[in-house]
C-alpha cells in the first residue's frame, strides 16, 4: 500500500500550451524484456555513420543521438516526450506554478501571441502590458508564425535578464517596445467571489503544487463572507489539467468519502489503480489533510461544474468524479479529452523521458481518452452562440492521438459542420474586416455561461444551446 501511495503522489496530469502533462517521477525496473531487433539496431548504427561521414557538414554525435531518441518517443503520440536538460527544467516549473519569466497568460491569435491576462504584481503587470496587447516581436525575433511554446521559451530565461517585446495595441493603433526584467513569477491558480448573495464562483485555472492549499483558503474565505451558501459554481473552463493529487484532492472536497475519483489501466501493475476521496490518495509526504479545515456544507452544497474544449486532464477527472456521482451538474461544453496519463522516468539528473502509460477512466468506467467530458446541459458561449468554439482543437483533433480503447472511435458529424460553418463565418469577418466578436472574461457579469450556472442552481430556466444537444440521454431518463 506504501508504494501505491507514493506512486499516487506524484502522478499528475494536464495539458500546457495546447496539450499538458501527466507525471510520475518514479523508476520502474522491469526484469523481463523482450529481446532487441539486431537488424534494425544495425540499420539504426549504419544511418548514425552515414550522417556521420557523408553529410555535407559535421554533426555533433550527441545532437544526433537526442535528435534520434527524440523522434522515436514523438512518433508514439502526442504527449510522449523526450527531455533534455533544459525541457526537464522547464516541465517541473509547470507543475510547481513557478518559473522566471514576465507574468503574463497568454494565447496565440493570427499568428501573434495575445496577452490573456498580464499576472497581477508581476514584471509585465508594472510595464502597464494590458489584455488583449498583441506581442509582434521578441527581441529581434517575429512570432509571426511562432509556435506557442517557443514564444513561451524565449520570454523564459535566468532572473535579472532583460527582454524586450514589441507590442501592438488594437484600441490605440500603436506599436510600442517594451523591455522587462524577468523575475521569479509564482502563478495563482485559484481565484473564487461571492457573485451575489447565497451564491459564489470558484475558478481553477490550473491544477499545480499550491492548489489545494490556495481552494482550501478561498472556500473558508467565500463561507467567511456568505455563511449560508446556497450554491457553488466550479469554473473549471480553460483549466489545461495539472498534478493528479490535486485533482483527487479537489474532487474529494465535494464527494463522500473513500469513494472512486479516478481508476488507470496500462500494461504495468502500478497503472492499474484506483484512486479515491480519501486523504491517502492526496495527502503528500504523510502531512496533514488539507481539506480538514473546510466546513462540512461544503459536502451538500449544490455545485455547478462548468468546462468547455479547453478543459482537459486533471479538470476533466474531476467534472467526471463529481458527473458520475451525480454530485453536481456539469454544464458547458464537451471538453478537450486528455485522458491518458504520462510518466516520467528520469534518464540521469538532468534528462528524462516522458511516456503514455495508462488511460484514465471516470467512477463508471467511461474512458475520458479522446471522448473528454460530455455536459449535463450544453450551454453556449454567448446568447449568440459558440462563436469559434467549434474551431478549438480537442485531443481527437491530434495527429497520432491514443484512441479511447473502448471501441472504434466515431467522426463527430455535429462538431465537423460546426467548425465548418464556424470557418466559413471568420473567413467571412476577416474579409470584410470586421473584429470578430469574443466572448467576456470568465467570473464578470457579462459571462454568459455563469449567469445560466446560477440560474441552474435557483432553479430558473436555463438558456441552453441552440446547436448542440442538450441534456445528456441519462440524464434524461431520470427526469
Amino acid at each position: 500500500m506504501g508504494q501505491k501511495l507514493r506512486i499516487a503522489g506524484w502522478i499528475s496530469v494536464g495539458v500546457f500550451a495546447g496539450a499538458l502533462t501527466t507525471v510520475s517521477l518514479q523508476t520502474v525496473a522491469r526484469s523481463a524484456m523482450s529481446p532487441l531487433p539486431l537488424e534494425e539496431l544495425q540499420q539504426l548504427a549504419a544511418v548514425f555513420g552515414m550522417v556521420k561521414t557523408d553529410y555535407v557538414e559535421p554533426v555533433d554525435d550527441k545532437k544526433l543521438i537526442t535528435d534520434a531518441i527524440s523522434g522515436m518517443v514523438a512518433s508514439l503520440d502526442p504527449h510522449s516526450q523526450y527531455f533534455d536538460k533544459k525541457t526537464f527544467k522547464e516541465f517541473r516549473e509547470g507543475t510547481s506554478g513557478r518559473f522566471v519569466g514576465v507574468g503574463i497568460e497568454i494565447t496565440q491569435e493570427d499568428g501573434l501571441i495575445k496577452v490573456v491576462s498580464p499576472i497581477e504584481g508581476s514584471p509585465a503587470f508594472r510595464a502597464g502590458i494590458k489584455t488583449n496587447d498583441l506581442i509582434t516581436k521578441i527581441d529581434e525575433t517575429a512570432v509571426k508564425g511562432l509556435a506557442l511554446n517557443d514564444a513561451v521559451k524565449r520570454m523564459r530565461g535566468e532572473p535579472g535578464t532583460k527582454v524586450t517585446l514589441t507590442m501592438f495595441r488594437k484600441d490605440e493603433s500603436r506599436t510600442f517596445p517594451v523591455t522587462i526584467t524577468r523575475e521569479e513569477i509564482r502563478t495563482q491558480s485559484v481565484r473564487g467571489k461571492v457573485v451575489e448573495p447565497g451564491y459564489a464562483w470558484l475558478r481553477l485555472s490550473q491544477f499545480q503544487d499550491r492548489t489545494v492549499d490556495d481552494f482550501v483558503a478561498k472556500i473558508d474565505e467565500i463561507y467567511k463572507q456568505e455563511p449560508n451558501l446556497k450554491g457553488l459554481v466550479l469554473d473549471l473552463r480553460n483549466d489545461p489539467g495539472g498534478l493528479l493529487d490535486s485533482a483527487v484532492a479537489v474532487s474529494a472536497a465535494f464527494l463522500p468519502a473513500d469513494v472512486t475519483v479516478v481508476t488507470t489501466n496500462g500494461q504495468l501493475a502500478e497503472s492499474k489503480s484506483t484512486y479515491k476521496a480519501s486523504p491517502e490518495f492526496y495527502v503528500r509526504r504523510s502531512g496533514p489533510d488539507p481539506l480538514r479545515s473546510l466546513p462540512a456544507a461544503i459536502k451538500t452544497v449544490p455545485i455547478v461544474v462548468l468546462v468547455n474544449e479547453g478543459s482537459a486532464s486533471a479538470s476533466e477527472i474531476v467534472a467526471g468524479a463529481l458527473q458520475d456521482h451525480k454530485r453536481a451538474t456539469i454544464m458547458g461544453s464537451q471538453t478537450f479529452g486528455k485522458g491518458s496519463v504520462q510518466t516520467v522516468r528520469p534518464l540521469g539528473p538532468d534528462t528524462g523521458l516522458k511516456i503514455t502509460t495508462a488511460r484514465y477512466y471516470t467512477p463508471s468506467g467511461k474512458s475520458i481518452q479522446a471522448t473528454g467530458i460530455v455536459p449535463d446541459v450544453m450551454v453556449d458561449e454567448t446568447l449568440e452562440g459558440n462563436l469559434f468554439a467549434a474551431l478549438r482543437t480537442r485531443e481527437a483533433d491530434l495527429e497520432k492521438h491514443l484512441n479511447s480503447g473502448q471501441g472504434e472511435e466515431k467522426k463527430d458529424e455535429a462538431r465537423e459542420k460546426a467548425r465548418e460553418e464556424a470557418r466559413k463565418r471568420l473567413e467571412a469577418e476577416t474579409e470584410a474586416r470586421k473584429t470578430p466578436p469574443r466572448p467576456p472574461e470568465f467570473g464578470t457579469d457579462k459571462d454568459f455561461q455563469l449567469a445560466q450556472a446560477l440560474n441552474r442552481l435557483k432553479g430558473q430556466p436555463v438558456v441552453a444551446s441552440k446547436t448542440l444537444t442538450v441534456e445528456r440521454k441519462d440524464e434524461k431518463k431520470e427526469n
